[in-house]
Formats: structure tokens, sequence, C-alpha cells
């Protein structure tokens, strides 16, 4: 999921970002001053509110549209799934769907749905509105750009009665019942046009909250804002939840939102880095983690974006970068160890491929002899091979013997993190010959410069789903001009996903998996940075019965399903948390808490270990905007 991150991602969590040490230096001595007031709990007869702190707003409610984090977790309170994941290793759960079963031959799968569901407006949910949506992705439109990998060889859902739902098939799909596709309502639905989709907002108007069958109902907030509220859903099928209101508010930065929680004028902190996570964690009434992010950060090159209409090329990109070979080259030039040290504080572990360590069956781990290292001599030895040689002035030039020019790394404003790993990678490029300039702009406004095809590199990143198979779409062909923002295209690589979308032996689809990862590592339309992880942070002196996902080790909030918004409680009230064994308890310090932070993981063995058997957080993308997707 979980979210591009940033976001997307998370990215992470599509929506995921961290500070610099100056900003944290700046927020120490804040911090240390004494005398900061605590906000209070709410008084017994006003609503019971969690505040949540964001660094990204919503760039839409409409499902079929957003791909930052933030939006992801508000149609995760709004909508239902028909299968979910659980808080300990993530593996698919009934939710609408109580069971489900397959043919011999794959191609129909029946889910057998609860008769229980209801729409907040009262209206009964039956497997016609889980058909309708599916329907929706299934036919093409703009719906499919982020859910038709999931139904995938799906010719069409159908609902025999209210509470039976039956996918037909005319090819096996490798990663069903993975579902994580919202179930929006069909009689609210059906008045909103193909052609109209990409505007509708799915925001309350009037003062009526959006129409969802989740636990709680969004009634204030729009695109783009600075606040989102949610109530819990009167007509909620599971039970209501324990906490009144749920409130998202939008920071620029983390500073400040650390200090709101300090203050008490937020109960939750989301994307705060390494060092301020350890600070906090000495603090009376708050607790502070490191969860383990099933994501990656990557620097993204532009490998020849084209109009996907006539294939003509389009943009400005560098043209040695859509040189697999000067791409491979750089890999070596990039000392991934410090981008951890220096710019993640040591929260994470350096990155290689498109696949997390927490897959340990699906991911593919480069030999010795294929890792990148960091080794500028040999960088620049395959940089002669390839023809770009150093000019009298020292920098390279193209086979041909013309300048290279200047590369354009793009940072993400609203990430320092991104610009700090930009910043060393400029460093790292005059030492091989390149010169390269580093610029920042927002992610909104990156996503449209990499539509246009007007860049050379960026820096961002993904969270991975549950099944690899939407991370490895994403460097498929047909995404460029949607998914894709490396405009990366190898019609081996593509032949590879089809075999594997349709692979029902377990072993072949991974070797074919395991194939796809190696050719993305060679033609390094993107070179992975950093596995890292999430800060967290939360009054315990005011809330408890947070579980993490994956347990032990995972994130309290921004997961694969609502299960910690469920059973969140206000600390008076905590009990035993109903019995959840792996909830965090009430405290007034944040070392009685009952789940104390996971702390800096360091080295891929030691993140394997943490998440062993993790399968990430699901439908947590980045970016694009309701007018990007064609």
């Amino acid at each position: 999921m979980l979210e591009r991150l940033t976001v997307r991602h998370r990215g992470l969590r599509h929506g995921r970002q961290r500070t610099t040490v100056v900003a944290f230096a700046a927020f120490a001595a804040v911090s240390l001053v004494p005398g900061l007031a605590v906000g209070s709990p709410a008084a017994a007869d006003q609503p019971v509110t969690l505040t949540i702190g964001v660094l990204n707003d919503a760039d839409s409610l409409n499902p079929f549209v957003g791909i930052e984090a933030t939006s992801f977790e508000m149609w995760q309170l709004t909508y239902d799934y028909l299968v979910t994941y659980s808080t300990k290793d993530l593996s698919p759960e009934p939710s609408l769907a109580e069971s489900w079963d397959t043919s011999d031959d794959g191609l129909t799968w029946t889910f057998h749905m609860t008769d229980k569901a209801t729409w907040s407006d009262g209206r009964p949910l039956t497997a016609e509105d889980v058909a309708y949506t599916y329907n929706r992705i299934i036919d093409g439109g703009p719906e499919a750009a982020t859910w038709g990998a999931y139904l995938a060889q799906v010719t069409q859902a159908e609902a025999t009665d209210p509470t039976t739902l039956v996918l037909h098939l005319k090819k096996p799909n490798s990663s069903l019942p993975l579902l994580p596709i919202p179930i929006v309502p069909e009689h609210v639905w059906k008045s909103v046009a193909e052609k109209d989709v990409k505007t509708y907002k799915n925001e309350p108007t009037d003062g009526q909250p959006v129409v969802g069958s989740g636990p709680f109902r969004m009634v204030e907030g729009s695109a783009g804002g600075s606040t989102y509220v949610f109530e819990a859903n009167p007509h909620y099928w599971k039970g209501a939840p324990h906490v009144d209101r749920v409130v998202f508010r939008v920071y620029k930065s983390a500073d400040p939102m650390v200090q709101a929680l300090i203050k008490g004028e937020v109960d939750f902190v989301d994307g705060i880095n390494a060092l301020e996570v350890k600070s906090l964690q000495g603090r009376d009434g708050i607790t502070a983690q490191n969860g383990n992010a099933p994501s990656f950060n990557e620097i993204a090159f532009n490998t020849g974006a084209v109009d996907t209409k006539t294939g003509e090329p389009i943009g400005d990109g560098n043209p040695a970068l859509q040189d697999a070979a000067f791409r491979h080259a750089l890999g070596y030039a990039i000392d991934t160890r410090k981008i951890i040290d220096k710019v993640y504080q040591g929260a994470g572990v350096p990155g290689s491929v498109i696949i997390p360590p927490a897959f340990t069956t699906w991911r593919w781990e480069p030999s010795p002899d294929q890792a990148y290292t960091y080794d500028p001599e040999k960088a620049g030895q395959l940089l002669d091979d390839a023809g770009y040689a150093k000019g009298a002035d020292g920098l390279r030039t193209m086979p041909d013997g013309s300048p290279i020019g200047t590369l354009r790394l793009v940072a993400r404003s609203e990430s320092p993190t991104s610009l700090n790993t930009m910043n060393y990678f400029k460093e790292w490029l005059a030492d091989i010959g390149i010169k390269a300039d580093v610029v920042s702009m927002e992610s909104s406004k990156l996503t449209n410069v990499i539509l246009d095809g007007d860049f050379d590199a960026f820096e961002w990143g993904w969270y991975v789903d549950p099944d690899p198979t939407t991370m490895l779409d994403y460097m498929t062909c047909g995404q460029r001009g949607s998914w894709s923002d490396s405009w990366y295209c190898n019609d081996a690589y593509d032949k590879l996903y089809q075999e594997q979308l349709v692979e029902m032996d377990r072993d072949k689809r991974v070797e074919l998996v395991h194939q796809m990862q190696q050719m993305v590592y060679e033609d390094a339309p993107y070179l992975v940075t950093a596995y890292d992880t999430i800060g967290e942070a939360f009054r315990s002196d005011r809330f408890a019965c947070f579980a993490q996902q994956p347990d032990p080790g995972g994130v309290w909030l921004f997961q694969s399903g609502v299960y910690s918004y469920l059973h969140v409680r206000p600390a008076a009230d905590a009990g035993d948390c109903g019995g959840a064994t792996n909830a965090t308890a009430a405290s007034t310090t944040s070392g009685e808490s009952g789940s104390v932070g996971t702390g800096v993981v360091v080295g891929i063995g030691a993140v394997a270990v943490v998440v062993a058997g993790l399968v990430v957080l699901v439908a947590l993308r980045r970016r694009r905007t309701a007018g990007d997707r064609e």
C-alpha cells in the first residue's frame, strides 16, 4: 500500500516523509523548554476524537482517482473490501466475504458474503454492489488505471444472489484472492458516467456525508485540504468503533506536527524521523516507534517518454539516460550505506531491488558479482566501456563526442529526505565526470512533469502490495502515461509479466518474478536507494490499543485494513483492549507502554527476522491527479 510513497505508499505510503537533522535540532531546542502545555483528553460529555497529524493531504477522495497514501487511508475508513488482511502477517482474512473457493481450473472464484453489511445511509450492501464496482473496472475505463491489475483475466463479476459473488476468468489469476479494491455503492455511483469519473470529487456536499460502508463516514474535507473529519458510522455492520470522530490534520513539515503532539493538539503523528522518534520515546505520556515499512525509495530515470498513442518521443529527457548501460553504470556511483546513515539517520537498510526484504519468497537477491557496490572507479570504467568517455574538461561525453550536458535531479520539496538524497547523488555524479543540478518541486507538480516527459531523474518511492503483481505491473510498457514514472518498456519483461499472471504453480511463478526483478535491476530504470522505517508516535496518556501490522515490528496506522481504528480506545477505558495481546497499553510515560518502539533496524538480515513472513501493506501508492490519467 502500502502509497506511491512520499507518499506514495505509502510514498511513501505514498505520504510519508522525514525531516533533516537541522530541523530536528530546532525541534529539540523547543521541546526541551520546560512548561509546554500538554493537552487534556476531551471532557466526558464531548465526542471522543482521535486527531492524526499527517504530512500529505488527500489528492482525491474518489477511490478511482487518488494515489496519495492519505487518500487510501481515508478510503479504508469509508469503504469496505471483499477481503482484508491480518494484523499478524497480512495473510488474507474475511471481510465482506466470509469465505471463498475456486474451481479446479482456476477459472471460477466464488465469494460467500455476509448479509449484515449496510451502507451508511441505511441501505443494504449486497453482492450486486461488489459486482457493480468490479465490472466498472473490468470494462477498462478510467477505473481500471488503479485497480485493473487485480482483476486481470476476469471477464465478468456476477452476483448470483445477494450474498454470493462469482468471478468468471478467461485464464487463471495467480494473485487472487487479493482484492484490495474499495466497494462503492451502486445506488450512488450509477449516476456517475464514465466520462465524469476523473472529475467526480466524492466529497461531502450540502452537509451530507459521503455514503460508504466502513466504520467512519466523512463529514468534512476536500482534496488538497488541511483538515478532514470523519464521524463513526452508526450503521457499521462489524460494530461501533470506540472513538466518535477521527480527524486528519495536514502539516507542511514534521517539526510543527511533533510540537502539536507534545502540546496535545494532535494524538498521533505519522512520518517523523528516527531522531524525533528517539527524543519522543523519553517523554511522559508519549509512545513512539520506528515501524518497519514494506516499501522502497528510488532514484528513477527518464528512460524515454513517448506519446502512448503514436509512439513518438515526447519531453526533453537527456538521451544518455535512454541507454541501459549508462544507467546501470550509475548504480556503482551511489553509496546506499551513506544514504541510510546520513539521510535516514540509520533507520533502514540499503536498497537494491524493487521487492523489499520482507518478501522472502518473491524477492530476488543479486549475487555478490551482480550487486551494486559503491565503486566510483568501476562506474567510470563501465561508462568508458559504453562509450561515455571523459573530454578535455573532465566531463563525460556521449558516444558521438557531443556533451552529455547537465542532468536535472528533481527532489520533492516537501521531503528533506528526497532533497538530501539528490544532493548526495549530485556529488557522486561529479566524482565520475557527470555534471548535475538539483531542483526542488512539489509532488503534485512533479507528477505532471513526469507525465510530460520533461525530466531526467527524480527521487520518490513505492509501497509494495502483498502480492508483487501490481509493483511488477508498474514497470510494463502498458503503464507508460499512467502508473509508470520511468517510461520503462521492455518487451521481454512484459512477456514474463503475462506468464506470471496466469502461472498457478507457485515455484514456477516465483522463478518468473525473480527473472523480472533481475531484468529491472540490470536495465536500471530505478536505482533503489533504501528500505526505510516509518516513525510514528501517539499520546499514550490519551489513547491505547493500537496494534502493529505486521506483528511484531510493523506500523500502528496506515495499515492494510482498519483494525487499529476499530480497536483504539481512550486510555481511561482501555482495560485489556478487548483481550488483544498485541495492543499498546495506556501509559503516563513511553517506557511504560505495552508496545515500545522497535528502534532502528540495521541490516537486511535484521529486517528479514523482524518482519519474516510480511507480505506488505496494500493499496498505498503514489500520485496522479484526476486529470493525469488517460
